[in-house]
Parts: structure tokens; C-alpha cells; sequence
């Protein structure tokens, strides 16, 4: 059982062990060489964390931390190699993660080069919703206590970039927001808003 906030893995740790995650959320983060933290990946009950250190043995490449309260299942190297070796289904599936977690990172570099901070950050929201979004009486809430810093990190802008482009997306009623708290009233007018880098800009 890990904290909300606990870090279950350090960027840089050479420890080789994975994690199951059973119930909870956690962040996946990496620091570039000048210091700026990128939010890579959020991660929920069933997937599996630190395989590539499992694998080849070297040094983590990212920071895992709790978002909420997390129940994992800590397995080691040895064994997972072990149930690799004699279960042919389980050296697939992990195969199949490593390969979703892939497309998944390409994807994202492709959409970074195509649009704009304001523009990714919409489409961000759009995924936060079909991924975490529970129905609420104002629209659609993202179930994940998520900072500004955090949606910063994601899509590799400043958080006042963030801060500014939710402003704007308050004043239309289209996302409202409170501490660690966003809901999306109007995911089609976000929708259009995340190809649409002039509405934005007429907006400031």
C-alpha cells in the first residue's frame, strides 16, 4: 500500500523490481537535462510499472508517484523472468504493453508537432475525460486530482500557459475548475476548440 504522493519509483534508481498496480493512480515522470519535468504517462489498476529495468538492467528512466492511494504488487526481476520463461502468454502481454506504451509515446510526439500549447492541452482534457471522466450534475468530472503543474507537465508547456487557457475556458462555461478539481460541461465546444488555435487567440 503506497500514499497518495508516495513515490514508488525513483528516475535514475537501479533497482530491477516491477510493480502491479491493483487499485489506485500514479503519475509517470522524467526531468530533461535542464531541469523540466515532463508528465509522461498516468497509469491505473492493471498495468505494470518498471519492466524496462526488469528487462535490461539498467537505471530507471522515470519517477512513479501516487496520485491517489495506491495498492500494488511488488514483483522481482527473477521472478518475472522466471514466469516469462515457462509462461509464453505472459512474455506476450508484456510484450503488448511495452508495444501500447510505444504507439502511445510516438502518438504523442506527433500531435506536440502539429499544434500548439493551447491546442494540446484541450485535447488533453478530451483524454482525461474518456479515460477518468464519472459523470457529474455540471458535465463531465476528470476523477484524478490533477494540478495545473501537472497539465503543465503533460503537454510541455509553462504552467502559466495552462492557467491562461483555462481562464478562457471558464469564461465560455466550457471547463470549470477548483483546487485539483476540473469538470468538462461541454466536451463539444472543447472538441472543437483543440483544432482551433484563432479561437483561442480572439479569446485573449
Amino acid at each position: 500500500m503506497y500514499a497518495a504522493n508516495a513515490v514508488l519509483f525513483h528516475e535514475g534508481d537501479p533497482s530491477r523490481h516491477v510493480a502491479l498496480i491493483e487499485r489506485g493512480w500514479v503519475k509517470v515522470t522524467a526531468t530533461s537535462r535542464r531541469g523540466w519535468e515532463a508528465l509522461l504517462a498516468i497509469r491505473g489498476a492493471g498495468d505494470i510499472l518498471g519492466e524496462l529495468s526488469a528487462v535490461d538492467g539498467r537505471p530507471r528512466l522515470a519517477t512513479v508517484r501516487g496520485l491517489t492511494q495506491v495498492e500494488a504488487t511488488v514483483i522481482t526481476a527473477e521472478r518475472l523472468h522466471s514466469c516469462m520463461t515457462t509462461r509464453p502468454e505472459i512474455a506476450m502481454a508484456l510484450l503488448r504493453h511495452l508495444a501500447a506504451s510505444l504507439r502511445e509515446a510516438d502518438g504523442r510526439r506527433a500531435e506536440y508537432g502539429a499544434s500548439n500549447g493551447d491546442s494540446r492541452l484541450a485535447t488533453l482534457l478530451l483524454e482525461l475525460v474518456e479515460r477518468h471522466g464519472i459523470p457529474a450534475p455540471e458535465g463531465m468530472l476528470i476523477d484524478l486530482p490533477l494540478t495545473q503543474q501537472d497539465l503543465a507537465a503533460s503537454v510541455g508547456v509553462s504552467r502559466e500557459v495552462v492557467a491562461r487557457t483555462l481562464r478562457v475556458l471558464r469564461s465560455r462555461r466550457i471547463v470549470l475548475t477548483s483546487r485539483r478539481r476540473i469538470v468538462v460541461a461541454r466536451p463539444d465546444l472543447l472538441q472543437s476548440l483543440a483544432g482551433s488555435v484563432s479561437m483561442f487567440t480572439e479569446a485573449r
